[in-house]
């Protein structure tokens, strides 16, 4: 009997689906994405509308996850699947609950992972965690974090996530939340945060607070001859800030460079508190390789105690990013397997 996991990853825009055996290859993916239900929907945080999306989005992702089982089952008839994992914004591992997202329409506590147990009662493991922890997990289990016991897990997307791996398990903390680097504070009363907050590294190291930094430099240097000035700020992306320092844009330079100080201020404060062996650098930006990684490398080796330096490792992760989210959230059910 080969057992088998499914990943589920519930995205801003889309919902990622797909089966992955115990060695982290992907044996079917759901294409296209399932669409997730848009805040947009549900304008007023009407408690009725949010159930009546819910129920609907329950629907449709109960009949996507029954098609994935048995389009593999139609490969192997031998297959069993072990469990589902579920990577979601504001998801408490602890009680399998979305709560007061704030980029989805429903409201309040959500009971996600109970519902979805609910319509596989023979699937013994439903479990649920944040994307970033998901992301860590699967590092552990797939990636460059196999024989470690200790290290951070950095996402750096439209926001900035973090999970942390101590003595090899993931940290949940007290009350199921722990884990939020991306909104220590590193400039005080600095940018808005996405999540209302002031000067969090989220919003200056995130791909979004890149692209906030580019129009910042422009406007400080009055600098119209850069490339990145003929691009309207809804167009920027990470990729076009890269392609312009590959080809010797000095604002685009600059923007790596400020990018990489304050990113690496954060890390050296997680070093402090955690004393990894190594601190994993995940998403779209890392695309720039050592455009990023030097300055964040330099940055926190420069805000280290004496007792830290030289020795952690920032390193970039070795999951696929295609297909991550979805490996790192079947890795819920791997890491549950173990402890029974």
């Amino acid at each position: 009997m080969k057992q088998v996991a499914i990943g589920i990853d519930i995205g801003g825009t889309n919902t990622a689906i797909g089966v992955v055996d115990r060695d982290g290859n992907l044996v079917y993916e759901k294409k296209p994405q399932l669409a997730t239900p848009q805040k947009k929907e549900n304008p007023t945080g009407s408690e009725l509308r949010s159930e009546e999306l819910m129920e609907n989005f329950i629907s449709a992702l109960t009949k996507e996850i029954k098609a994935a089982i048995e389009t593999v089952k139609q490969i192997n008839p031998d297959i069993e699947v072990a469990g589902i994992g579920i990577g979601a914004p504001n998801a408490n591992y602890y009680s399998g609950t979305i709560e007061h997202a704030p980029n989805l329409p429903f409201v309040g506590v959500i009971n996600f992972a109970h519902r979805i147990h609910n319509e596989f009662p023979e699937i013994k493991h439903v479990r649920l965690t944040n994307d970033a922890n998901a992301a860590a997990l699967g590092e552990l289990i797939y990636g460059g974090g196999k024989g470690m016991k200790n290290f951070v897990m950095i996402t750096l997307g439209t926001g900035l996530g973090s999970g942390l791996i101590v003595n090899g398990d993931l940290v949940y903390g007290a009350d199921g939340f722990a884990g939020e680097v991306g909104h220590t504070t590193v400039v005080p009363n600095g940018r808005v945060c996405g999540c209302g907050g002031l000067g969090h590294l989220e919003a200056y190291c995130s791909a979004t607070g890149m692209k906030r930094t580019v129009y910042e430099l422009l406007a400080k240097y009055n600098n119209t001859e850069s490339v990145l000035a003929q691009t309207p700020y809804t167009d920027m992306t990470a990729k076009i800030v890269f392609d312009a320092a590959e080809n010797g844009d000095s604002i685009a330079k600059e923007v790596f460079e400020v990018t990489g100080e304050i990113l690496g201020r954060g890390l050296a404060d997680a070093v402090h508190y955690l004393s990894p062996e190594a601190i994993f650098l995940f998403g779209g930006p890392t695309a720039a390789r050592e455009f990023i990684f030097k300055p964040t490398k330099d940055s926190m080796e420069h805000h280290l105690l004496p007792i830290f330096k030289n020795k952690v490792k920032v390193l970039p992760s070795e999951l696929k990013e295609g297909s991550a989210a979805i490996i790192g959230a079947s890795a819920l059910v791997w890491k549950e397997l173990e402890k029974n």
